[in-house]
């Protein structure tokens, strides 16, 4: 599932991208109406979760905008407000569903998959590179026949490799999309989550999918041997 995330509050948005991108999701993050609204207009999203309260333009506008530039990505919005006036309001301007501030992050996943299967979306598909396999909605991997144990960085990290097959990425780009924006740590931490996973989906079976590109970063190759 890809994700649009709108929503000024920052710690908010990085804490909800870092659950999601921990259950192998893809997420964007934008902070105003006007780049959320663009980001949206710019399409590829499953679904997009847009707060009423935004700078630059009010969520309700934002929405207004997208159903009248013909996108029909579903949209949940978010408010600190559960008046019934300002649910209608938001159903009344395309919204698919409404989520009143504070929420649990497991209500929240919970209505997104939801909503991408009331809107016909395929389901989040499994992740293969030779017989590594990866599988988002059940939180699994293997090698063969062979299950996996992964911590929810090191599962976010080999999504994040296994949905770019032989591309080279490098340290920063994997900083921003599977730890966050926020992150202030050491590049180099990459390097070492790296290294913890070669340790279990490599080294135990003889493999080396994970390369290191010198300078440039690292590549996953699916046929690795």
């Amino acid at each position: 599932m890809k994700v649009l995330l709108v929503d000024d509050e920052v710690g908010l948005t990085h804490a909800i991208a870092r659950g999601l991108r921990a259950e192998g999701h893809a997420v964007d993050l934008a902070h105003d109406g006007i780049s959320g609204r663009d980001a949206a207009l710019r399409g590829g999203y499953d679904v997009v979760v847009l707060d009423i309260m935004l700078p630059g333009l009010q969520g309700y506008r934002v929405l207004e905008e997208l159903r009248g530039g013909g996108v029909t990505t579903p949209v949940m919005m978010l408010s600190a407000k559960d008046g019934e006036y300002d649910q209608a309001d938001a159903f009344d301007l395309g919204a698919d569903d409404y989520l009143t501030k504070p929420f649990s992050f497991v209500l929240l996943t919970a209505r997104l998959r939801a909503l991408t299967r009331r809107a016909g979306a395929t389901s989040v598909p499994v992740l293969r590179a030779g017989d590594l396999v990866l599988d988002p909605a059940r939180h699994r991997v293997s090698r063969g026949e062979t299950p996996i144990a992964l911590t929810p960085r090191e599962f976010s990290l080999l999504a994040f490799l296994m949905s770019n097959p032989d591309r080279v990425l490098n340290k920063t780009t994997i900083l921003q999309e599977v730890w966050d924006d926020a992150f202030d740590g050491d590049v180099n931490n990459v390097e070492i989550y790296v290294g913890y996973l070669r340790r279990k989906i490599d080294v135990p079976f003889g493999r080396a999918s994970i390369r290191t590109v010198r300078g440039a970063g690292y590549l996953l190759e699916p046929g690795g041997g």
